[in-house]
């Protein structure tokens, strides 16, 4: 990973996924500019959904899972460049 870039992990152990429901676009794509607060893709445990929501202004460059792939508390999801 690069300097400049920043990561968004994973706040829980379970199952990642790039859009709300399998009839829906994904939350981010590579190349498009997010800000604090946006949801940036799910981790399903346990029947229970969480919103993964980045922290700091920047644009996606880089997604790291497949949607419904397993993810490990603190996995990297996404590099992120600063803006």
């Amino acid at each position: 990973m690069s300097d400049d870039l920043f990561q968004i992990e994973s706040p829980l152990s379970g199952t990642f996924y790039r859009s709300p429901s399998p009839d829906e676009p994904p939350y981010v794509e590579v190349g498009q500019t997010v800000k604090p607060g946006d949801v940036v893709c799910i981790v399903e445990s346990m029947k229970v959904f969480t919103e993964v929501r980045t922290e700091r202004d920047g644009v996606i460059r880089k997604v790291l899972i497949e949607s419904e792939d397993p993810v490990m508390i603190n996995q990297p999801l996404l590099e992120v460049e600063p803006l």
